[in-house]
């Protein structure tokens, strides 16, 4: 029986690689997690019926010296864990940069030092690290799985410590087994539209649902750059074939739609599942970076200028590498076309959701 730790609970990343894992009956999975999550955590895996029994929860933390974890403890995680699944990691615009910092570039020095205590005990557990394209900044044109260092410019604090990171994974692949696994935007499940961060093109979806159906909406630039956005069950799924390949160490693998969706056509798609009416034209980007600071609409992010730039990209993403060693599994990124239903019909019900709660608030306690 195999054992791999999972970092980056409570995301959904994280328990769709823990539950991809658990799929194999042969697996147990180290869940670690913070202290304010451990009941949660505790609940979660209960849940899980038979596969229970090969789940454990084990309060640590990413961004601590030795995970968080006595010595010892630190040390015998070392010698029994056969793969870290390194999930803890956040792209967020709206993460302060000292935390995002400590989440992702001491939480993968500290996940290397765990593969390195492993090492020096005769056991040296695979580390899959998940990344994304931001890790390639401003980089424009066709950019490889090889790509790192361009010269590019790193425009946000989650570049620059996403760059950073895969520094710091390239380095450590010399003496260690390291795959990278980078994606591009994480968008919902395919198949139930879960999500569990409103965040990329989720703020528009959200603004979209949010506002009269004849406001004319700022979506973003011009509407024939691509949207490159891809599920958090794919992901999963490609990081957990790729952390049982041995041909995938000391590889960066692109995890994207290899026939990305244009702008203008993926929101053309999202508002006639939302029962909206079609954009007839795109806001040019500089136009809408001014109106996503209009009062009203800057609740959407603090950094509307970087949320747009984000989305407006003129990079493809070659994935030679995904489709080398991931095409023979048949493990590819579904189209747009497939999974848009339930993205959107998922945003409809968390905020009708919360329509509701805010009139039981209203009618139960006016004062409140």
């Amino acid at each position: 029986m195999t054992t791999r730790l999972v970092t980056g609970y409570p995301r959904l990343l994280a328990r769709r690689i823990a539950t991809e894992l658990l799929a194999d009956p042969e697996a147990r999975v180290v869940l670690l997690v913070r202290a304010r999550f451990l009941e949660e955590a505790q609940r979660w895996v209960a849940a899980l019926g038979d596969r229970a029994a090969r789940a454990e929860v084990l309060e640590g933390d990413v961004t601590a010296i030795d995970l968080g974890l006595a010595g010892r403890e630190f040390l015998d995680l070392a010698r029994r864990i056969d793969v870290v699944h390194h999930a803890a990691y956040s792209t967020s615009l709206e993460v302060d940069a000292k935390a995002i910092t400590a989440l992702n570039l001491q939480g993968t020095r500290e996940v290397l030092e765990l593969a390195r205590a492993g090492l020096d005990q005769g056991n040296a557990p695979r580390v899959v690290a998940y990344s994304s394209v931001l890790a390639l900044g401003g980089a424009e044109g066709l950019l490889r799985e090889d790509d790192l260092d361009l010269g590019q410019r790193l425009r946000t604090p989650a570049e620059e410590t996403m760059h950073g990171a895969e520094r710091l994974l390239r380095r450590a692949m010399e003496t260690l087994p390291v795959t990278v696994v980078r994606a591009s935007m994480i968008v919902g499940d395919s198949q139930t539209g879960e999500i569990d961060l409103f965040d990329g093109p989720y703020l528009f979806i959200v603004l979209m649902l949010s506002s009269p159906v004849d406001m004319r909406l700022p979506l973003p630039a011009g509407g024939d750059l691509p949207l490159h956005v891809v599920p958090v069950d794919h992901v999963a799924r490609a990081g957990v074939a790729l952390g049982a390949m041995r041909d995938a160490v000391g590889r960066t693998v692109h995890i994207v739609d290899p026939m990305p969706p244009s702008t203008k056509h993926a929101f053309a798609r999202i508002a006639e599942v939302a029962g909206r009416r079609v954009p007839r034209g795109m806001v040019p980007v500089n136009l809408t970076r001014a109106l996503l600071n209009t009062p009203g609409l800057e609740r959407l992010t603090r950094s509307p200028r970087a949320f747009v730039d984000r989305l407006a990209t003129r990079a493809q993403y070659a994935d030679d590498n995904a489709r080398a060693l991931l095409g023979t599994r048949g493990l590819e990124c579904p189209p747009f076309e497939a999974y848009v239903g339930p993205l959107v019909a998922y945003v409809q019900r968390r905020l009708e959701a919360r329509r509701q709660r805010a009139v039981e608030v209203e009618v139960d306690d006016p004062l409140a």
